[in-house]
């Protein structure tokens, strides 16, 4: 119960934290939500960017979830984490390092939402999201 209530406070205070910086995103402060997204992987989910960045996608959620014990709850803040990565990414100009940051966003969302099997309008929305960024970013 503990475990879960502390998880569910960590979800609220990463959606305040991803607001802010989309936030900064949407006003061109870059560094700065760079700066607050990486500390946000190590507040969250105790690992740095570099280290989701180098899982190949294929082993993505097996490897999270048997190696290193994350549950779905740590994997649908990867996914948002990794949400806000590519479109910081996308926000500067770097399109095509965005697409493997939105594909295992992506895969995370539709994992997460296979396993829960309760309707969440925001995380369809999100996944559709990514899906209409990667058709644009393969179109140009």
């Amino acid at each position: 119960m503990y475990q879960k209530d502390y998880i569910l406070r960590m979800i609220e205070m990463l959606g305040e934290l991803l607001r802010a910086i989309f936030g900064m995103i949407s006003k061109g402060q870059l560094e700065q939500a760079e700066k607050s997204l990486h500390e946000a992987y190590l507040t969250t989910l105790r690992k740095d960017a570099s280290f989701f960045e180098q899982i190949p996608i294929e082993n993505l959620t097996s490897e999270l979830m048997q190696e290193h014990n994350f549950t779905n709850e740590h994997l649908e803040i990867l996914a948002e984490l990794l949400f806000a990565e590519a479109t910081l990414r996308c926000s500067k100009n770097k399109k095509q390092e965005s697409i493997p940051f939105y594909q295992k966003s992506l895969l995370l969302f539709e994992f997460v939402n296979n396993a829960y099997r309760t309707y969440s309008g925001d995380r369809i929305e999100k996944m559709e999201s990514i899906r209409k960024r990667l058709v644009e970013i393969d179109k140009s």
